[in-house]
């Protein structure tokens, strides 16, 4: 029977690898996709998401939508809001007035490191709550009105 390498704790070895670049890196985000990750070390997609795993216990990393992985950072502010909350906020936030252009999808995805599809969803809600006019190709969604405070903040 012929010898091969053991893939018992090549997991681990990766997981050390990325903790080593986080910690290089310290403008680095997003970890490399899982498909980097078999490419880069020769392992199955199990594997890699084993790594993520261990990056994830940690506090380290976590899972975004679209499969990616992002870096979490110690005293990183984490707001667990729906997105389409935060993304009423961003009016007030940006100081927005009525009739003023919202911020493209795209600045959105990159703001907030989510999809575009994520951000389509909670966009629909704004528009269906009245906040922001339809958005469609080449017109870029207004502020139709400003989101109303919320509770416990002073005028």
């Amino acid at each position: 029977m012929p010898q091969q390498a053991s893939p018992r704790g090549t997991f681990l070895k990766i997981a050390d690898s990325l903790k080593a670049q986080i910690k290089d890196d310290v403008a680095m985000v997003e970890l490399p996709s899982a498909a980097d990750l078999m490419r880069d070390h020769g392992v199955s997609r199990g594997v890699a998401l084993r790594a993520f795993g261990v990056l994830q216990e940690e506090g380290l990393a976590k899972s975004v939508p679209g499969g990616r992985w992002r870096v979490v950072r110690a005293g990183e502010p984490s707001d667990r809001r729906p997105l389409a909350e935060r993304l009423a906020a961003v009016i007030r936030d940006d100081d927005l007035s009525v009739g003023e252009a919202f911020p493209s999808a795209s600045a959105l995805c990159v703001r907030f490191g989510v999809s575009r599809p994520t951000v389509s969803k909670a966009l629909d809600k704004l528009e269906a709550a009245g906040l922001l006019s339809e958005g469609r190709q080449g017109k870029q969604r207004t502020v139709l009105a400003l989101p109303s405070r919320e509770k416990g903040s002073k005028p």
